[in-house]
């Protein structure tokens, strides 16, 4: 009989504890933790293994960095990837929202550099192609057309920029940078 009970709490992964992590993935996004179906489905489309961890994850804008750090990246956005989004996911402090998240202050420099102004605390929603406003109210601004983004070789702007130095590359986008090595 216990031996029965057992392993129904390990197949339903209602134990808590060193057990349940024979059966879960270990890799936790806005603190839910992912199916491993749902990791075997990012890793077809993004061909990279996801590391076990913690993962903020903005299904507005696609951005996604670690827990309590800024962006690392863009994803596809919409995905049903973990809980809710936190405020306090990055650990900012600049008084500045995007999409219910709190950025530092290294993003919103960020942000002042690229767009060549003040980036005023308040609350504001993105969209992955830059395109955002003030939470509840329409789109006024587009980052893909600020200053800082690079020409595009048509005579628009583009939404980003890779280049690469041996094997090392950056991309910078209307979100941020990410750094990789190939």
């Amino acid at each position: 009989m216990r031996r029965a009970v057992l392993r129904l709490v390990l197949v339903t992964g209602l134990l808590a504890g060193p057990a349940a992590v024979l059966c879960g993935t270990g890799i936790f996004v806005n603190g839910a933790e992912l199916k491993p179906e749902t990791v075997q489905a990012l890793q077809q489309v993004y061909p990279t293994t996801v590391a076990p961890g913690r993962y903020w994850y903005d299904a507005l804008s696609g951005a996604w960095g670690v827990e309590g750090q800024p962006i690392a990246g863009q994803l596809m956005p919409g995905l049903n990837l973990g809980g809710t989004l936190k405020a306090e996911a990055s650990r900012g402090d600049s008084g500045v929202f995007i999409n219910g998240r709190q950025i530092q202050r290294g993003e919103k420099a960020y942000l002042e550099m690229l767009c060549q102004t003040p980036v005023r605390p308040a609350r504001y929603w993105i969209m992955a192609n830059g395109i955002g406003g003030y939470e509840g109210l329409p789109a006024s601004f587009n980052l893909a057309q600020c200053p800082g983004l690079a020409q595009g070789g048509g005579g628009g702007r583009s939404s980003s920029r890779t280049w690469c130095e041996g094997s090392h590359c950056t991309t910078t986008s209307v979100l941020g940078y990410i750094s990789t090595s190939r």
